[in-house]
């Protein structure tokens, strides 16, 4: 499963499924935007279990991302959710702060990474305090031995940096590693540094909204921002509990909720415009402050879902903030005919 399929999917709504497996991590890395730490809380994974149990042949999400903190801090559980995901037809994908590759690849997380169908490294300055960067590739050059594919997730917004990364991945893998590039966004930790201004054009549509998200006490959210859907909570995201929510019923809640649906087909700038709702400094923040009843044509919403399926995964990685960097997600990518 390439990183561009990845990407493409995100246009679809509940395409996937984000769980948020830990928030435990072995690395203390500045930007972290989970607030992970390796003191975190562990919560139990019966929810995650139970939700994915509910996957059946007829209704399941295309694909499952595992991330943490380090979700590979759980190698077993990561295994057991990819295995029974596949029964019916879900594949699996994982993003690792590679926090393993400070030493040999422990025989677990060797079992683990090889039931994925999809393996995301990060790499920034950040992780390089903790992890060299040397150690890193090399140990992606052994995951890749063991999972169809891979990919490398590089955050900054130094030009300088990036371009020193990426001639090393591209000079150690040539066209095999495709690679998102994204910048540091003013969530968890990195909220101390990092500023979160007003957007000067508004994006529209927000594809981050298509797929929910499982928060580390089971709680599902329609929105990928933990730390800030954490924190407000607000209605028209907050879609129920793994503990208690088959994936039938998550997935009828994403496509009820009225504001939740304009969000996905015009953008919370816009939708606060028709409610008569406050745009704050920033989509996020404006969309945290809608109320619960924006309704959109739903003509609007399948021209909008068509306009997003159309764009490449380059095109959908440059609106994430890729910028020129943003065709390198299609590196070795061959598209299906049609």
């Amino acid at each position: 499963m390439h990183l561009a399929e990845v990407i493409r999917l995100r246009t679809v709504p509940q395409a996937g499924l984000l769980l948020a497996l830990t928030q435990r991590c072995p690395l203390s890395c500045a930007h972290c935007s989970t607030d992970s730490s390796p003191t975190a809380p562990q919560h139990s994974a019966a929810p995650l279990r139970r939700l994915v149990s509910t996957f059946t042949a007829a209704a399941h999400p295309e694909l499952i991302f595992m991330s943490g903190g380090e979700p590979l801090l759980r190698p077993d559980l990561v295994a057991e959710l990819a295995t029974a995901a596949r029964t019916v037809g879900t594949r699996s994908m994982l993003l690792s702060g590679m926090f393993f590759a400070r030493r040999s690849m422990p025989a677990a997380v060797r079992r683990a990474v090889s039931t994925l169908d999809h393996f995301s490294a990060s790499i920034d300055v950040f992780h390089e305090r903790e992890v060299a960067r040397s150690d890193a590739l090399r140990a992606l050059a052994a995951v890749a031995d063991l999972v169809p594919s891979v990919s490398l997730h590089v955050t900054s917004s130094d030009e300088a940096y990036l371009t020193d990364v990426l001639t090393q991945v591209r000079r150690m893998f040539g066209d095999r590693v495709p690679v998102l590039v994204a910048r540091v966004r003013p969530t968890g930790r990195a909220r101390s540094f990092v500023a979160d201004p007003a957007d000067v054009v508004d994006p529209g549509p927000c594809e981050f909204a298509n797929w929910p998200l499982v928060d580390f006490d089971g709680t599902v959210y329609a929105c990928s921002r933990q730390n800030l859907v954490r924190r407000h909570r607000p209605g028209h995201l907050v879609l129920g509990h793994a503990a208690r929510d088959s994936w039938s019923a998550l997935s009828a809640a994403i496509q009820a909720r009225p504001t939740l649906r304009s969000v996905r087909s015009l953008g919370a700038i816009e939708t606060a415009r028709r409610a008569g709702a406050a745009s704050c400094d920033g989509v996020c923040q404006t969309c945290v402050g809608l109320p619960g009843d924006v309704a959109v044509p739903e003509p609007v919403e399948q021209v909008s879902r068509q306009l997003l399926g159309s764009l490449r995964p380059r095109q959908l990685a440059r609106r994430w903030g890729a910028g020129e960097h943003s065709d390198l997600v299609e590196l070795g990518w061959v598209p299906c005919a049609g």
